[in-house]
């Protein structure tokens, strides 16, 4: 009874409410337990619903089946073919949907379809495959940055050459943290490229000089990301150059001069089909630069600067001298340098080129990281000063509350001396009294004698007054009767009493 009322919403004239019905019943189908012939009744309304003219009863059903198991299969991959709008709903999220049906939808979907599809949850290799293929730079990009897609390193060397020049897709591989070393360098060369043709287009550089610049940044970064590869991610990037054409003579004398020697072994043996420990060992005879050179088929004229280069590097393993810095080494520049002097001079010039432009390039790194440690230094510096101003105004600052909070304490103090008992006061006035006598004797020691003389006959005078009126004041008191006298002492202690 209920699915008949359902149907009936169904043939209603609104849209709207079509729609309403249309996802009323496709949640009763989906969620509820129906028995059998009420779940055929739900199911094939369903799929009837599908004919209805106004998108947003479809949408109400891609809506409420995107994300269940339990979809009928024709409805999901029904809606997946519908606009875009529709199919993107069950193209995110359906479980239905297989690989085969993807790989269609992407191929005969515009470019927005495809771009819903790359951010799917858990992509497999085939769909992610086929994107790699056929999808534009948004689609790649929103691959890339999908970190449960799977996606061989096949695949994203094909991204990085279809639209490599596209930022978004460079950041979002860059961001990757599985992306393999032979990508990463990939993605450098290209953005080096990049950088080449625009400057090239700006008239900044001339073409040929601009496709050097990129080819030696390019070097420089493969070497960067191999300084701490291991053997294996050594050898697929060696591989994936030589595939390319990226390894030569140069980029090999680069490793050596900048002390790869890693990477330069496994650049011989992959060019010369030697086993690695073999190359290794070879590497470090005098005699066995020149058979590996000839071997790998690198260019003659180079030999002379491997050999000096090669040295300088034994020499610096046994400890006869010392190479320090993990880019290119001076030393072992100027070594080979020296050993190119008695080389013919149509020779001497391309060999003697490069090695002057790795030199200035090993100077410039230098004088960078010079500059980088004084600007640290002076940094440090200027931190050390700051700190210490500001210990300073700190300790000026408390000194000033102190001092206030001395000035507040001082007008309390004064009522308090009264509670000195007497003894201690006698004792204070006492040590006074000694201490001004003691002033007053230090400063008449600084007087003349004349003067002094006469300060003791005034002294003298003053003390012979001062008895004479003590004995004038005994002789009156003598004259006063004792009658009195005892009156005007009972009178002064009876004041005391009362005080």
């Amino acid at each position: 009874m209920i699915i008949r009322q359902f149907l009936a919403w169904t043939q209603h004239s609104s849209a709207g409410r079509r729609a309403e019905a249309a996802s009323a019943l496709a949640r009763a189908y989906l969620y509820t337990n129906l028995g059998p012939e009420a779940a055929w009744e739900a199911k094939t309304a369903i799929l009837a619903l599908l004919d209805d003219p106004a998108p947003v009863v479809r949408r109400a059903l891609a809506e409420a089946c995107a994300a269940s198991a339990r979809a009928p299969r024709p409805l999901v991959v029904s809606l997946a073919a519908d606009q875009p709008e529709i199919a993107s709903l069950v193209l995110a999220r359906s479980p239905i949907l297989t690989d085969a049906d993807l790989v269609d939808a992407a191929a005969m979907g515009a470019e927005d379809i495809r771009t819903v599809i790359a951010a799917r949850h858990h992509l497999t290799y085939a769909v992610a495959g086929a994107l790699a293929e056929i999808g534009g730079p948004e689609t790649l990009a929103r691959l890339a940055a999908n970190p449960t897609a799977q996606i061989t390193t096949g695949r994203l060397l094909r991204m990085v050459e279809r639209h490599g020049d596209d930022a978004t897709l460079r950041e979002a591989l860059l961001a990757r943290a599985d992306l393999p070393l032979e990508v990463r360098h990939a993605v450098a060369g290209r953005l080096a490229r990049t950088l080449s043709g625009f400057v090239t287009a700006c008239g900044w550089l001339s073409p040929e000089r601009g496709e050097r610049v990129g080819r030696e940044a390019s070097e420089r970064s493969v070497l960067e990301l191999c300084a701490d590869a291991g053997a294996g991610a050594l050898g697929r990037v060696v591989q994936h150059l030589r595939g390319t054409g990226q390894l030569n003579a140069g980029l090999i004398l680069r490793a050596i001069l900048s002390g790869q020697m890693m990477f330069a072994e496994a650049a011989y043996a992959d060019l010369t089909g030697i086993d690695r420990a073999r190359v290794a060992g070879l590497m470090r005879q005098p005699r066995g630069t020149a058979s590996l050179h000839r071997r790998a088929g690198l260019p003659e004229p180079l030999l002379p600067a491997f050999e000096a280069a090669l040295t300088a590097w034994r020499e610096a393993t046994s400890g006869a001298s010392t190479l320090s810095g993990a880019g290119l080494s001076r030393r072992m520049i100027e070594r080979a340098l020296t050993a190119c002097e008695d080389m013919p001079f149509a020779e001497m010039q391309a060999v003697t080129a490069l090695l002057a432009r790795y030199e200035a390039e090993a100077a410039r790194d230098e004088a960078r990281a010079v500059a980088r440690a004084l600007a640290e230094s002076a940094l440090t510096r200027e931190a050390e000063r700051r700190d210490a101003e500001r210990l300073e105004t700190d300790w000026r600052a408390a000194q000033a509350r102190e001092a206030e909070h001395v000035a507040a304490a001082r007008p309390q103090a004064a009522p308090a001396q009264s509670a000195v008992p007497p003894a201690l006061a006698d004792r204070a006035a006492t040590v006074a009294e000694t201490a001004g006598a003691d002033a007053i004797e230090a400063v008449l020691g600084t007087l003349p004698e004349a003067l002094l003389a006469s300060f003791h006959e005034e002294q003298e005078r003053l003390r012979r007054e001062a008895g004479q009126a003590r004995e004038a004041a005994e002789a009156v008191l003598e004259t006063i009767p004792e009658a009195l006298i005892a009156s005007y002492r009972e009178d002064r202690a009876r004041l005391r009493l009362a005080a």
